[in-house]
């Protein structure tokens, strides 16, 4: 019975926060927080006229989208508080789809809070919470959770090809495939259904599942090839992350300081200078990278601290998407078979990962026959070897055009015709989909489970329709809209 009533309580307040949604109108800084050159406020809501109304001297509403400058005062006072540029948004042709303006003013954080605090004297109007008017513009079908998602990546991108990705996204690449997909199980649905109501007293042709049957295993195949690209989207969103593996002295915070142009790390001749993770953020040719130097990795150790920095070092080789293994040259002299002794190597740094770039330091202090059979024997080995000298500032251009490429291995490049997961909540409703679809294509005698198929096709349906938001999940848009600041 409390079951019930609580059920019950939460579907009233559901109703009433969906009938009172839009009736306030809402107001936050838009522009980032400090002192600035010209700083915005926007508002949306059924009243935004009424700030243009109250807090401007003219007794008309501007032009549609054309800037124009007033003095802006006070509400209630009418002094004059700034002098800046209004901007007249009415809805549905807003950013929300509601009536909107903006003002932009000076950035002086006195300014700033007299506008705001002139806003909050009028009428049902109040500061707006994080991610609303973004939230807004999701109710008005103004975006879907795709595009949203897209926007908030646009804003935190740092670099090129982040940028890119998310724009991409923002302009609707994976909105219009995962519709197409959401469609295309709606139509097959319907088929089906239709075949469940009707095909014992109507003339319905015996192709109908055959037909959905074919439907189906290519939209699997559309599905099952989206999800097989190693997580390229998600890797480019969130940055690679490239651990730094080696032995102690071997050159690893060298490298790091080499390949971020700064002394990052602290370098001495001594074994295990570096004890804890140095991590450093890079722009790597559009790509976003975290370099991550670690504790060099020996076979036994007295101290507690250097084996607390193994340790660390040997998870961040299994959770790095990529593992520079660091090797001091003179390890391989009288070496004859190469790949033997690196997956040797490799066995006791920890390090299991597919995406790994050997590079072989200190070969400045190596005779150069030794260098050049190094070289040779290299050649025909699986392993990607690059030889250089961080001291002698040697081979590390060469080095830095094969990290480039293993980078565009693992991002790829964002491409509008063919967009890629960028989120782990995508693939995840994918996945969940595309097992239903296989779970329906494997029902031998459809005719007789058809009842379990419709369920399985409602299922698939659900999940990509969760992706664009085309159902109703109010706990995956707090997640979603909760990331963004509060003028968004």
């Amino acid at each position: 019975m409390n079951t019930t009533r609580y059920r019950l309580r939460r579907i009233a307040i559901a109703v009433y926060q969906h009938r009172t949604r839009f009736k306030s109108t809402i107001y936050a800084l838009s522009s980032g927080l400090g002192k600035c050159g010209v700083a915005v406020i926007r508002i949306s809501g059924p009243n935004a006229s009424n700030a243009i109304l109250n807090m401007t001297c003219l007794k008309y509403l501007p032009e549609p989208r054309k800037a124009c400058l007033n003095k802006i005062i006070d509400p209630t006072t009418k002094e004059q508080l700034d002098n800046g540029l209004l901007l007249w948004f009415p809805g549905p042709k807003s950013f929300t789809g509601e009536d909107c303006c903006e003002f932009q003013i000076h950035g002086g954080r006195a300014v700033i809070s007299s506008v705001l605090h002139g806003l909050s004297k009028l009428s049902n109007f109040r500061p707006a919470d994080a991610g609303e008017f973004t939230k807004r513009s999701f109710y008005n079908n103004k975006m879907d959770l795709t595009e949203v998602e897209g926007l908030a990546d646009l804003i935190e991108a740092d670099t090129e090809l982040q940028r890119k990705q998310a724009l991409m996204q923002l302009e609707g690449s994976l909105r219009q495939l995962y519709s197409s997909w959401r469609q295309s199980l709606l139509e097959n649905l319907a088929n089906v259904e239709a075949y469940i109501d009707f095909s014992e007293t109507d003339n319905i042709e015996d192709f109908v599942l055959e037909n959905v049957k074919e439907n189906l295993e290519k939209l699997a195949r559309e599905i099952k090839i989206h999800l097989s690209d190693n997580r390229s989207g998600e890797i480019l969103r969130d940055g690679v992350k490239v651990a730094i593996i080696g032995a102690p002295n071997t050159g690893k915070s060298s490298l790091l300081n080499a390949l971020c142009s700064r002394e990052a790390a602290i370098v001495t001749e001594f074994p295990g200078t570096t004890r804890d993770l140095i991590q450093v953020p890079l722009d790597v040719s559009g790509y976003a990278v975290l370099l991550v130097d670690t504790a060099g990795i020996r076979s036994k150790t007295i101290d507690l601290i250097e084996e607390l920095g193994m340790k660390k070092s040997k998870d961040q080789a299994q959770a790095a998407d990529m593992v520079i293994l660091v090797i001091d040259a003179l390890y391989l002299t009288g070496i004859d078979d190469m790949d033997l002794w690196l997956a040797q190597y490799a066995k006791n740094m920890k390090v299991q990962c597919s995406n790994c770039l050997v590079y072989v330091n200190k070969i400045d202090v190596v005779p150069e026959d030794q260098i050049f059979r190094f070289k040779k024997i290299s050649q025909s080995s699986k392993w990607t070897i690059c030889f250089g000298s961080c001291i002698a500032e040697k081979g590390l251009t060469d080095m830095m055009e094969v990290f480039e490429n293993y980078l565009q291995k693992l991002c790829g490049n964002p491409n509008f015709e063919h967009p890629r997961c960028s989120q782990a909540r995508h693939r995840y409703c994918l996945t969940i989909a595309l097992e239903n679809i296989q779970k329906f294509l494997k029902i031998s005698k459809l005719d007789e489970n058809i009842d379990i198929a419709a369920q399985l096709l409602h299922n698939a349906t659900l999940n990509v329709g969760k992706i664009t938001g085309h159902v109703s999940t109010e706990e995956i848009l707090g997640v979603i809209f909760s990331k963004f600041c509060i003028g968004k």
